[in-house]
This record gives C-alpha cells, sequence and structure tokens, in this order.
C-alpha cells in the first residue's frame, strides 16, 4: 500500500506556481529539463483545474487545504474590512493545512516557501513561510530563519531591489538564487529533520512570465534552475510518492482589457471621487512605462514625470498612497506638467466606495460587490433591493462585448454558485469569468472602457499535476483534476481518509480511504501584513493597480 511505514520521506510535494504543460512541452522537446522530463515519463500526469479566481493568495490554500474560498475565506491578495484592506496572510486562511492534519496524525512536515504560511499556527514540523510574507518571516519554529541564515549564510523570500531599478541581468541572475536558496534550505531542513512529509514551492517560475514574458532564455534559465534544483532534492529525500502541482497556469493574453469600473461609472453604478476612499489606478501605469522605458543594461528612458513615479516607488509608495506622497513630495505639479490628462485622472480620481452601489474592489478578485446596508459601513443597496440590483449589474456585464463584437466575458455569475462556506458573505457579490481567459479584468479608472492588456502575460485555468510512485501507473487518466483534489490526494497516501467538509477527492491512482471528521479548525485572531514592500511587490507584477 501507498502508505505502509518507511524510513524515508512518504510523500513529497513541489509546488511550481503558475505552470501549465504548455508551458513545459517545448522544453521537454528540447531536452532542457531532463529531472523534470524523467519524472513526468513515470508519472500519471495531466492538467490540473485551478479554482475560481485562478490567483496565487487564494488558489494555494484552496490547493493546501482541500476547500473552496467560501470555506477557508480567502478570494484575493486583499482582505477587505469594510472599505479597508490589507495583504493577506495565513491567519486570514480559516482552515486546517494538510501538513497540521498530518500533525494531528503523527506525522512531522516540513514546508517550505509555499505562499500564503506567515504567520504558521503550531504543528509538529518546520515552516518557512513564502510569497506575501515580509522579508524576514516568522518561521516555525521561531528559531529557523536564524538557523538557516547560519547554516546558509543567507536566506531570503524576495530578492534586493525590484523591477523598475534593478538590471534584468541583475534580476535574472536574482531568480537563479533565490531559487538555489529554496533547494538549498529544503534539502538542509529535509536531512536534519527526517519528516514524514515535504512541501518545497518554487514562485520564480510565475514571476518571470509576468516580468519577462517573451523573453524565452529568460524563461527557459528560471526552469532550468528550479529543474537542477529538483533533481539534488529527489536524491536528498527519496519519497515513496512525488507530486508536482502548480496553482494556476499562464499564457498570452491575446483579446482586451475591460476596465470594470469604468463600465460601472458610465452606467451608474460607480461614483467617483478624488480625495480619500477607494483605490486609485496608478501603480501599473508607473510600472508600464517604467518597463517600456527600460534599456538592455537597466536604465530608464524616462520622462520627468516618469522619474517622478519611479522615485515614489523607490520610498516604498504604493498606487493606494501615491497622490498624497507626490503633494507632500512636491512632485504632483511636475506630474501635472508632463502627464497626460486621462493618466492623471487615472492617479487622481478614484472608486467612492461609500457612495457607489456597486464596484470591482481588486481586478484578482475577478468579482463585483454590491455596496450592502448593513454590511458594509456606508451602504446604500437595501437588502430588499439586493437581488433586483444584483440582476440588473450582472445583465449589463453580461451584454458586454468586445470592440470585435465577440462576448467579454465567458460567465457573468453569482457568487453561490461558485462558492460555499461560513465565509460566503467575503466574495464578490457577482463573480466575472472572462472569455478563455484571454481578456483581462482591471479595476481601474479611465476614459475608455477597452484597451490592450495591461499584462501580456496572464494566469490560466488549468494548471498541471504529475504523481510518481513505485504503486503509480503513469498510464492513469487524471481528466478532471482539481486543485481541491491535492490535500485529499496527500492524505490518502498516510492512509488518511478526506475531511468531511473538502470538496476535493483523491487523485484515482491512490487507494480510497473513505472520509473522516477532523477536529474543528480554531483560527487565531487575524492579524495585519501592513507592509509596504509587500505590496509594492505586488505592485510591480501587476497584481495591484
Amino acid at each position: 500500500m501507498l502508505h505502509r511505514d518507511t524510513s524515508g520521506m512518504r510523500t513529497l510535494v513541489v509546488g511550481l506556481d503558475g505552470v501549465c504543460l504548455s508551458v513545459l512541452e517545448p522544453m521537454f522537446d528540447d531536452g532542457e529539463l531532463p529531472a523534470l522530463k524523467s519524472l513526468s515519463e513515470r508519472s500519471a500526469t495531466g492538467p490540473l483545474e485551478s479554482q475560481l479566481p485562478p490567483w496565487t493568495p487564494s488558489a494555494w490554500p484552496s490547493l493546501y487545504t482541500g476547500k473552496n474560498p467560501g470555506k477557508h475565506g480567502v478570494y484575493d491578495f486583499l482582505q477587505f474590512d469594510g472599505y479597508d484592506w490589507d495583504v493577506v496572510n495565513r491567519s486570514h486562511v480559516k482552515a486546517a493545512a494538510v501538513w497540521e492534519l498530518l500533525s494531528m496524525n503523527g506525522f512531522e512536515s516540513v514546508v517550505l516557501n509555499v505562499p500564503v504560511t506567515h504567520p504558521s499556527p503550531a504543528f509538529d514540523g518546520t515552516l518557512v513561510p513564502g510569497y506575501v510574507s515580509p522579508e524576514s518571516p516568522e518561521c516555525h519554529p521561531d528559531s529557523t530563519l536564524v538557523e538557516l541564515e547560519n547554516e546558509l549564510g543567507e536566506y531570503r523570500v524576495y530578492m534586493e531591489g525590484s523591477g523598475g531599478r534593478t538590471s534584468k541581468a541583475d534580476r535574472v541572475n536574482g531568480y537563479e538564487k533565490l531559487i538555489g536558496m529554496r533547494g538549498e534550505a529544503f534539502r538542509y531542513l529535509v536531512e536534519d529533520r527526517e519528516p514524514d512529509f515535504g512541501f518545497v514551492q518554487f514562485q520564480q517560475c510565475d514571476t518571470v512570465f509576468h516580468e519577462y514574458p517573451e523573453d524565452e532564455e529568460t524563461v527557459r534559465r528560471v526552469f532550468r534552475a528550479i529543474d537542477t534544483e529538483l533533481s539534488k532534492i529527489l536524491e536528498t529525500c527519496e519519497p515513496d510518492v512525488t507530486l508536482v502541482v502548480s496553482d494556476h497556469g499562464i499564457g498570452p493574453m491575446e483579446g482586451y482589457e475591460l476596465r470594470v469600473n469604468q463600465l460601472l461609472r458610465e452606467t451608474g453604478f460607480v461614483t467617483a471621487t478624488a480625495g480619500d476612499g477607494g483605490m486609485p489606478s496608478w501603480a501599473s501605469l508607473s510600472r508600464n512605462q517604467l518597463r517600456n522605458g527600460e534599456k538592455a543594461d537597466g536604465e530608464q528612458t524616462a520622462s520627468p514625470a516618469e522619474r517622478a513615479l519611479e522615485y515614489a516607488a523607490a520610498v516604498g509608495i504604493t498606487s493606494q498612497r501615491v497622490g498624497t506622497v507626490l503633494e507632500r513630495l512636491g512632485l504632483d505639479e511636475l506630474v501635472l506638467e508632463y502627464v497626460p490628462q486621462d493618466i492623471v485622472r487615472a492617479g487622481t480620481e478614484r472608486v467612492d466606495f461609500a457612495d457607489s452601489v456597486a464596484y470591482m474592489r481588486s481586478r484578482t478578485e475577478m468579482g463585483v460587490r454590491l455596496n450592502v446596508v448593513g454590511r458594509e459601513p456606508d451602504g446604500v443597496v437595501n437588502p430588499d433591493e439586493y437581488e433586483t440590483i444584483r440582476s440588473a449589474v450582472m445583465a449589463e456585464l453580461d451584454s458586454v462585448e468586445t470592440p470585435d463584437g465577440e462576448p467579454f466575458f465567458e460567465e457573468v455569475l453569482p457568487r453561490e454558485a461558485i462558492f460555499d462556506g461560513p465565509y460566503l458573505e467575503d466574495a464578490p457579490d457577482i463573480l466575472t469569468v472572462p472569455t478563455d481567459f484571454t481578456n483581462y479584468l482591471s479595476a481601474s479608472l479611465r476614459s475608455e472602457q477597452f484597451a490592450e492588456p495591461s499584462e501580456p502575460w496572464e494566469h490560466k485555468r488549468d494548471g498541471i499535476v504529475m504523481i510518481a510512485g513505485d504503486e503509480i501507473d503513469p498510464d492513469t487518466d487524471l481528466t478532471g483534476s482539481h486543485l481541491f483534489d491535492i490535500t485529499p490526494t496527500i492524505l490518502a497516501t498516510f492512509g488518511l481518509g478526506v475531511g468531511t467538509e473538502m470538496d476535493g477527492k483523491p487523485l484515482p491512482v491512490v487507494p480510497e480511504t473513505g472520509q473522516t471528521e477532523y477536529p474543528a479548525f480554531e483560527p487565531d485572531q487575524s492579524v495585519e501584513t501592513d507592509e509596504a514592500d509587500v505590496e509594492q511587490r505586488l505592485a510591480d507584477l501587476g497584481y495591484l493597480e
């Protein structure tokens, strides 16, 4: 049986952010990734359908809990409290992670670089947080980061510098350095702790597509570095079962960008303000201007206004704070002088959450929120009008056509058609699914509803799953595999049942283990992320507009 007693690692999970078969297959064909290709040849392999929305901060918690966002509570990079927001962290995930369930059953884990794991609840094992944590995160146990620094010389969650202020050569070297740190740290912890379960995640395979999507050699350098570390990890761990999983796919944006709040403004649902409240549409503008002006040596060919924006970014200014700080730095008049009026409007006008009927809070939330009396601090939609107004907004969205006359949305759905659970109220009221995920959603306010996509590449619905082991039949058909199935599959490799509240089931390559009622998760009080550096990194990648 897969869950036999063993002196080595029973199950290893390798997470590859934003990877899909269409990304890997050309590199396999060219002999670029020998370790990953060899693993795929002895694995059952297939597409892994992601959830809605298919973005890192919500998808990884869904993968490691086996539950939809309505049951774990995280829908986006941002967590909202009324009209206020913060970047999500582990305290916002209201469900047990798979390594915590394993701990309840006597199994020890090493977990490294998995997104949205800071700060960690206590469990039997070691955890080093990944993406959206602070640079010097609280690990579990507390002494782990100091231990890694003493053993390895250095350990970082992020590379030094950011996209607009670092040359391409330095960034690519930084990618490779971070990937090497992941592999070295994970191998050290595994050899020292000898855990039953290991989970290591690599983020740069997603980052490189957001920053250099058309640069094939840069992309391949990142994947070659990951392949090298994977080979060493497999040799160190010698797991009975190996899973390679991704949270979503990635690919080119070949359609149009729709500025949803501009549409809602023109149809009377959104009210704009030039004062406080809401979110301005600025960071992606300055980031794209800087990226488009970058020379090969990393120097910028920028106007005075662009240099002003770059300076604002350099001192940690996120889009949510840029207007106030530009004024304090005395740069606001310079921006007004050199930047076209539409860009100025994008930087100064924002959605007035409190005075609007319905609005998109964040583009990666992929939905529209109604401003409901009694739910939002200054609601304007009476509960008895909720369904009527929601239907009207849905009808408006559903009718949107691209400039080519094609439907922009594949589906426009009420939230309860996708999510269920105790945290349904935290979801947007309406979920908007772009056609084939080739159209791009924006929450910005601009004079035109449509534009070319702000990002040339973006997330797609299908990721990848590979599962290998002596008792795994590599010819097993994995059609229909879903992100929610990964935690049930991991539990099954330990002979443990699927949680009764989970939304997935074990992949057909592992034995059925029935259902188990795990203890109710008791969440700690939510803590703030409140990290300007984290926010800036999200803005640099286009997640915060």
